[in-house]
């Protein structure tokens, strides 16, 4: 702490609040801050009111001349010409800019990553070793009527996303036939899946297990249908996995027919 104008200040540390971790992690953050600023906001609000509906209740006959209460019509006087409204409106306006700004920095560093060479990947420039390594791993991720199919940059393709615990995955997202979206609830992820277009999105898994994908955009009479299970697994294992398989293997997954409307 420093001694500024008499004043104790603590000084701001300003990595802090910059945004990390994993796509869960950013959400939770945001999430926590406004339940806490919304119910300190609240609290404050509720009881000031609370505070001058007791201070000015009707307390009946009895000592009614004691209270100086404004009569109708009569403007109120004594009001401090506007400071209090003054200082409200400008703490507010603090406050709700202050969430949009350290939001929107938030929502950016979930769009953008976390810096790794997404395009280098995304043209096909990383390597094997690179893929089954420290590096972020890029998955081409393609929807269908109604499925996914998910190819790693040896080119083995599947329909169970397998991927490594506590490592960053980037997804290359599109379609070959109508408009999906793709997302798995678990680790807040979730990018459109467009014909001719490719759209991305990243996050990491901390835990190993199995959870689900699923299309969060009604494509047609399978919607329903159109799931795909995401198998995090630990890395060794997962290297030891992504060794063993090719270009020229099919996962068993991949005999899967797709379901007709």
């Amino acid at each position: 702490m420093t001694l500024i104008g008499g004043v104790w200040a603590v000084p701001l540390q300003l990595d802090q609040l910059l945004p990390g971790g994993t796509r869960v992690d950013v959400f939770r953050e945001i999430y926590w801050a406004f339940l806490l600023v919304g119910t300190l906001v609240g609290v404050v609000v509720i009881s000031y009111m609370l505070y001058n509906a007791y201070k000015y209740r009707d307390a009946g006959w009895e000592g009614e001349d004691d209270v100086d209460r404004p009569t109708l019509g009569e403007l109120p006087e004594g009001g401090g010409k506007g400071k209090k409204l003054f200082l409200s409106f400008a703490l507010s306006a603090i406050i709700v800019i202050s969430l949009i700004v350290w939001t929107y920095a938030m929502l950016l560093y979930v769009e953008a990553g976390d810096g790794s060479d997404v395009e280098a990947q995304a043209t096909g420039n990383a390597s094997d070793a690179d893929a089954a390594g420290d590096d972020a791993l890029m998955v081409h991720v393609e929807g269908y009527q109604f499925g996914w199919e998910f190819t790693y940059p040896n080119g083995y393709n599947s329909t169970t996303l397998r991927i490594p615990e506590d490592r960053r995955i980037q997804l290359n997202v599109t379609s070959r036939d109508v408009i999906h979206n793709f997302g798995i609830p678990a680790f807040r992820a979730k990018s459109d899946a467009i014909p001719g277009q490719h759209t991305y999105t990243w996050f990491v898994a901390n835990e190993s297990g199995t959870y689900q994908a699923q299309c969060y955009e009604l494509c047609g009479a399978g919607h329903s249908y159109m799931v795909a299970d995401v198998e995090v697994m630990p890395q060794d294992e997962y290297r030891e996995w992504y060794s063993n398989v090719s270009a020229n293997m099919t996962s068993g997954n991949n005999t899967q027919a797709r379901v007709e409307p």
